[in-house]
């Protein structure tokens, strides 16, 4: 976040309870007003900036708290500004305690030691990735998916994103073709909206749209591309197959019997009992029986031969 005030961004920070003050530069750290001015005080090196206040948390998930500490936190500040282009300049690292999770703020000034601005451009693509690597790097608890995200703390786009996502994938779910799902998002208020190739009727992706926001199903998430819902409809019509289960025939009980009695040692394979039955199965195997009305008529001839005559 970006803000004009420093003296209510440091106030909001500090005064928390149990709010511990993990790191700063640039400032004296003597008490709140002090550093109030200090902010204001490098700010007027570049006038022309009306928003001079950075604002950032950092949050960690409650996996990862028993293993970090305040200079842990602290450690992962200052690697994290350095890593988004925050660098000389005055800044304060505050830990809270207020959330089950560990968290901190970052409260920087974003005119620097030199008086140039510090960019904020695209400053939310830039922070995905620094984060996503930290994490990596750090070995930190990495939630997969949207799932595990607390809608609660969310607001504005960010809010409706997930609100899309939750109705969405449900009526994804749900639905067998596309005219079902556009009837299921309709009496959600979510209008479903295609985009179709240059001069034709093939459609190339599509967008939602709520409260007078429209966002493409991608931006949403991947999985909510065109190309995967597709997919996904597909498979929702698909009947499930059950496995056939079929009862063996003695033959086969017999047989699996045996392979379980040999598999136990070498020692106890030897039965009489089994020997025998593995004998009965083989010569059972080796006969091939006549069909019937094949052996009838042979009896016949050979009657036929001897004169007889029914």
């Amino acid at each position: 976040m970006t803000g004009r005030s420093f003296g209510g961004c440091v106030r909001y920070n500090l005064q928390k309870p149990d709010a511990i003050l993990l790191d700063s530069q640039g400032l004296r750290a003597d008490d709140m007003q002090t550093i109030i001015d200090d902010f204001n005080l490098q700010r007027k090196t570049n006038a022309g900036l009306g928003k001079a206040v950075g604002h950032i948390a950092l949050s960690w998930s409650v996996e990862d708290k028993k293993r970090l500490s305040s200079d842990n936190m602290a450690e992962v500040a200052r690697l994290y500004m350095q890593q988004m282009g925050i660098t000389d300049t005055q800044y304060l690292i505050v830990q809270h305690n207020d959330r089950p999770h560990p968290h901190l703020h970052i409260v920087y000034n974003r005119v620097d030691d030199f008086g140039k601005t510090i960019s904020d451009q695209f400053q939310k693509q830039r922070n995905a990735k620094v984060c996503k690597d930290i994490t990596l790097t750090y070995g930190y608890h990495y939630a997969g998916g949207k799932e595990k995200v607390n809608r609660e703390r969310l607001n504005g786009t960010d809010a409706l994103k997930y609100e899309l996502y939750d109705q969405i994938t449900k009526a994804v779910g749900r639905a067998k073709n596309w005219h079902q799902l556009k009837l299921f998002l309709d009496k959600q208020g979510i209008s479903t909206l295609f985009k179709y190739k240059s001069g034709t009727k093939e459609i190339q992706g599509v967008s939602f749209s709520k409260y007078d926001v429209q966002m493409k199903g991608s931006q949403i998430d991947r999985s909510l591309s065109y190309a995967n819902i597709n997919k996904q409809l597909i498979l929702n019509n698909k009947p499930i197959r059950q496995e056939q289960t079929t009862t063996p025939s003695l033959a086969d009980q017999l047989r699996q019997k045996i392979s379980e009695r040999q598999s136990i040692s070498p020692v106890e394979t030897y039965s009489p009992v089994l020997d025998i039955m593995q004998s009965m199965l083989d010569m059972a195997a080796s006969i091939t029986p006549e069909p019937e009305p094949y052996r009838k008529k042979r009896k016949n001839e050979e009657n036929e031969n001897r004169g007889i005559s029914r």
